[in-house]
């Protein structure tokens, strides 16, 4: 009896396990391994690192769908009820001047929030009237709701764009200003996400 050379004897066992793995699997385990189109929604991460800390900085929430370059994707940027302590007439927006995405206004939403969790995603609850003004050099929104914004529920300003082409890291400001007689915005927080 002759004996095959190894490659030869490597190459039939390969063929031989392949051929026995497809007898052996059935339809259901074959649906099983197909690929399922599932879509995340992109949060912060648990763990932040800053090169300068600074005990002013305060980190607000976000959803963001899509963190690479070019994509469509939708982001609100939210307000919960431990990040404000009085109402907003006004809200403010910087953006980082090499943040090169298109902003519409007529892309722009004010929401009340329903806050997801692991088993449910973020949504808006209800589209609250506004007007929202963008800066011609893209780094400023401004909103300006009908009625100033209470404490008790998460808000989110709603926003549809195309990523940047490049990718980075970027700060957005949010800046509010209260009901009141002295029309000063103070600091509320900020979101720091990144495109990939």
């Amino acid at each position: 009896m002759d004996l095959l050379p190894t490659t030869q004897t490597r190459r039939l066992a390969v063929i031989a396990g392949v051929i026995g793995c497809g007898v052996v699997a059935s339809a259901s385990v074959v649906e099983m391994l197909q690929p399922v189109a599932v879509q995340a929604q992109n949060t912060p991460s648990l763990m932040e690192f800053r090169w300068e800390s600074d005990n002013n900085y305060r980190k607000l929430y976000y959803v963001q769908t899509s963190t690479r370059t070019r994509e469509r994707s939708d982001y609100y940027l939210m307000l919960r009820p431990k990040d404000r302590k009085t109402a907003i007439l006004k809200l403010t927006i910087t953006i980082p001047d090499y943040f090169n995405a298109k902003i519409r206004p007529n892309k722009l939403k004010l929401c009340k929030m329903k806050k997801g969790g692991m088993l449910s995603r973020s949504r808006c609850e209800e589209i609250i009237p506004a007007v929202f003004e963008v800066s011609e050099n893209q780094t400023a929104i401004e909103v300006f709701p009908e009625t100033p914004i209470p404490t008790e529920d998460t808000y989110a300003v709603s926003m549809t764009i195309f990523n940047p082409n490049k990718a980075g890291m970027f700060q957005l400001n949010a800046l509010a200003q209260a009901p009141g007689d002295v029309p000063v915005a103070g600091y509320l927080g900020s979101w720091n996400f990144s495109i990939d």
